[in-house]
């Protein structure tokens, strides 16, 4: 798992865990059932306190992207496979409503925008 951490984001450090430990998991880089590190470990490995790792683990818990089990740690939870797709959707869509913004300042009409994610996704 790797977690990068920058003092130069307006975000709290454990929104910055709890952001990179969900898209790992909606990219599959995370695997459902697969282990994450202790909160001690990953506290230790981040020189972070461990009061911020439980906080990010405890949101992920909530929002049912990791189960815990105490005295055997965490673990990716099973995703019902059409809410992670949704999941999923969402990310991107998300990220074209940006894209989509930035086009309207920059004047790029729809189908240049049309034009450019076709190039990019044939690739």
């Amino acid at each position: 798992m790797n977690i990068i951490i920058t003092n130069s984001n307006d975000q709290p450090i454990y929104f910055q865990i709890k952001t990179q430990i969900k898209e790992q998991i909606l990219h599959g880089e995370l695997i459902e059932k697969e282990s994450l590190p202790s909160i001690r470990k990953l506290a230790k490995e981040l020189q972070i306190s461990v009061i911020t790792i439980k906080k990010a683990y405890e949101e992920l818990e909530r929002e049912g992207f990791i189960e815990t089990f105490p005295g055997k740690g965490s673990f990716v939870a099973a995703q019902n496979k059409e809410l992670l797709k949704e999941k999923q959707l969402k990310v991107i869509e998300d990220q074209l409503a940006k894209v989509i913004n930035d086009s309207k300042a920059f004047d790029i009409r729809l189908d240049e925008l049309i034009e450019i994610l076709t190039l990019l996704y044939e690739e």
